[in-house]
């Protein structure tokens, strides 16, 4: 199972490269193509509630970064 994450930084945020020092902090490995970063989860069947809580996480590790995330998660 893996979450994808697109980011989109703010000119008045703070930049990619800390941003993106962040998610790795969290697990997340840059890609390139559709998505900016994967996570790669452990377990095959991870329940959504425990997805939700990961995202919970994630928004608060870039809380004031000014990034805007859009998370898509696939079994």
């Amino acid at each position: 199972m893996r979450t994808y994450v697109t980011v989109y930084v703010w000119s008045e945020g703070e930049k990619a490269s800390e941003v993106a020092d962040k998610m790795k902090e969290m697990g997340f490995r840059t890609t390139l193509g559709t998505f900016d970063f994967v996570y790669e989860w452990q377990q095959r069947n991870v329940p959504s509630t425990k997805v939700i809580e990961f995202v919970d996480e994630v928004q608060a590790k870039l809380n004031g970064s000014g990034a805007l995330l859009h998370f898509t998660t696939i079994r």
